[in-house]
């Protein structure tokens, strides 16, 4: 979107007053006494007329803030921080531009996403078929055979003003010599012709349970294939594409972490998923890691490597590694698969599935692990009836009181009053998403527009006072802009424009905010580190394009970072700070749409 900021940073470093101390004392604007000023370091960077919304209740919003060791030390008036400079500190003028704590995904999936985004297509604000066909033909032109042009996931056929996505003949008419997928959510995949051949598939190739392959009359596959309900094929058919080289995978995972932080992002759950397996897929974070590299805080879990094996490889993990970390890197527990029949499906073109019989014992035995390790969990539950017996399995453990270590139930968008109640009880978490705001409309036409209006009962969760996070689930069954996730919960609307909830199931911004920020921190059991920009806090911020506050409904999705910081480090800047932006790395391969210029048409 236009920038209307006036270009050109003001950025000094330049001396101040004698009085260098911090903390609440700084931060309160009273004098400090000569012994602190005499003791206190200066601060490293004081960020100066700005619009700080710090979600610290004692000083909701300042203009000022210090940082020091990678932490706040102090907020208030400008007078105030400025106090606090040295010859060495370096100032930076906001020019009246809003502030905010940073971005933190509770639930997404970037170490996979990370490996591969170099080379994906997004559709991402594509509002038209005719527009999809064009960018994914304009990529095709610019990517050399064999290589494979690829969607996956991110974007819904809602947002496009036919309220379809466009046909295998389409498909095929755009790009009718190189390989295409198109993954719509986890509902289906779209394949051409050249794609289906490349892949092998013919009229004997048999579907995974839950799984179907469409043929023609003569059967012969016609390149859908469809999650009815279960994923499983999509996933195995992912899992066949090319991968990148280890090198271009660290490329691709830190450009994939900056594109992060140009929305303002610096921390992240990641909730493992279909494909996810370690230690195999998480040796490049933990390279970057090692390196110094990482710009976004990550907190991992641990996913089964295959069905029939879950509570093996849980012993091998258990026995191998334990939760914990330094704040950047951390290992957050198992989920958000932890037994592959404990997981319903989030696909609404399909009615609720039925967790197997066998779930319920398979599920005591490892969760028994877990306790006798101390390890939190977590675990996916779209459906109230599945939270029911996944809740069943929990009590029948642990009693009344719930686990030591701690749970979180992600997603709950049928959850019932009696079900949180229930997590209330068991002192469990819940981290919910925005892939209403996707799919919302699949839900009413099977569901009705009533249940769909309190579909995640939002309202209901905090009534209830059990912690809420929000996040994403990125990058397959929804997009990894977190601005999305606030625009729908605090409008109501989908990305189509429907609207679902009456303003009894919405959240106004700050309180939308704060479960971004503060309620991503306490599911992660960091809510005395991060979350708010409160001294002694980690210096996570984002200087926003548009005041957030005061922006229009229809603009919050655009919005983006014009500097984030984390632990006080600029990790990207953009418009009038463009010249604090840290080099990025050049963009590999040659064909990626972050070269091509497809991903920005």
């Amino acid at each position: 979107m236009p920038d209307k900021t006036p270009s050109g940073p003001r950025i000094s470093r330049r001396g101040a007053l004698a009085i260098t101390g911090a903390g609440a004392v700084a931060a309160a604007g009273m004098p400090l006494p000569a012994t602190a000023r005499a003791a206190k370091p200066a601060a490293d960077v004081i960020l100066v007329n700005g619009r700080i919304t710090t979600l610290d209740r004692s000083r909701p919003t300042v203009s000022g803030l210090a940082i020091t060791d990678g932490r706040i030390v102090a907020t208030g008036d400008d007078h105030q921080v400025r106090r606090l400079a040295g010859p060495g500190t370096r100032v930076i003028d906001l020019r009246g531009r809003r502030v905010v704590p940073g971005l933190n995904d509770s639930h997404t999936h970037l170490i996979r996403e990370g490996l591969i985004y170099t080379s994906e297509l997004s559709l991402a604000g594509v509002t038209s078929v005719a527009d999809a066909l064009r960018l994914i033909r304009f990529q095709a032109d610019r990517t050399p055979a064999p290589q494979w042009i690829r969607v996956v996931g991110s974007f819904t056929k809602w947002q496009f003003r036919e309220k379809r996505l466009p046909t295998l003949a389409e498909l095929n008419a755009a790009v009718p010599d190189k390989p295409v997928l198109l993954l719509h959510l986890y509902d289906r995949a779209l394949l051409n012709q050249t794609a289906v051949r490349l892949l092998g598939i013919t009229r004997n190739t048999p579907a995974p349970p839950g799984g179907h392959i469409e043929v023609d009359a003569a059967g012969n596959p016609t390149g859908l294939l469809l999650a009815s309900p279960s994923p499983v094929l999509l996933n195995a058919t992912l899992a066949q594409l090319p991968t990148l080289d280890p090198d271009s995978q660290v490329l691709s995972t830190r450009l994939y972490l900056r594109h992060l932080n140009a929305r303002g992002v610096t921390s992240i759950t990641d909730a493992a998923g279909g494909g996810t397996l370690y230690p195999d897929h998480y040796r490049v974070v933990r390279q970057l890691h090692a390196r110094g590299e990482l710009t976004v805080r990550i907190g991992y879990h641990l996913y089964p490597r295959s069905r029939g094996t879950e509570l093996d490889d849980f012993r091998q993990f258990v026995a191998t590694t334990r939760p914990g970390g330094d704040g950047f890197f951390t290992m957050a527990g198992a989920g958000e698969v932890v037994v592959f029949d404990a997981v319903d499906f989030e696909n609404f073109e399909y009615p609720r599935p039925d967790l197997a019989p066998t779930m319920d014992a398979q599920l005591r035995d490892i969760l028994s692990l877990f306790a006798e390790h101390e390890w939190p969990f977590r675990l996916h539950a779209t459906y109230d009836e599945s939270a029911t017996r996944l809740l069943n399995v929990i009590e029948q453990l642990h009693g009344p009181s719930g686990p030591a270590a701690g749970f979180i139930i992600d997603h709950g968008e049928t959850l019932t009053a009696p079900t949180i109640d229930r997590i209330a009880a068991l002192g469990g978490n819940i981290a919910v998403q925005h892939r209403m705001a996707f799919q919302g409309e699949t839900f009413q036409q099977r569901y009705g527009v009533r249940a769909a209006a309190h579909t995640p009962p939002i309202r209901r969760f905090l009534r209830s006072g059990i912690p809420v996070g929000l996040g994403t689930d990125a990058t397959r069954a929804a997009s990894d802009n977190l601005w999305i996730a606030l625009y729908w919960i605090t409008t109501g609307r989908t990305l189509g424009g429907t609207r679902l909830y009456r303003p009894d199931n919405t959240l106004d911004r700050v309180e939308a905010l704060r479960l971004l920020t503060q309620g991503s921190a306490a599911l992660s059991k960091e809510g005395h580190l991060k979350g708010t920009l409160t001294p002694g806090f980690f210096a996570d911020l984002a200087v926003l394009t548009e005041d957030y506050l005061t922006v229009p409904d229809s603009r919050i999705p655009g919005i983006e970072s014009v500097l984030t910081m984390v632990g006080g480090r600029i990790v990207h800047a953009a418009a009038e700070f463009r010249g604090l932006n840290p080099p990025l790395p050049a963009v590999q391969p040659s064909y990626s749409p972050l070269l091509t210029g497809a991903n920005r048409l």
